[in-house]
């Protein structure tokens, strides 16, 4: 079944990447009829220097 990718900013507790992972999980189930058990969900953990929006580092200062 599905598998969900999401790109975030590392730094988050365990507890809150469990919540949007409940959170996601339910959200498929719901629409896709399907058992929560066909959901992967995969967290990519992103540092701020490594991601611009832009042109500019998240790392740098903003305005």
């Amino acid at each position: 079944m599905p598998a969900i990718r999401i790109d975030l900013f590392e730094g988050r507790s365990p507890e809150v990447k469990k919540q949007l992972i409940e959170a996601i999980t339910q959200a498929v189930v719901d629409t896709l009829k399907c058992s929560p058990d066909a959901v992967d969900i995969i967290l990519n953990e992103v540092p701020k220097a490594h991601w611009a929006t832009g042109g500019k580092l998240w790392s740098e200062p903003r305005e």
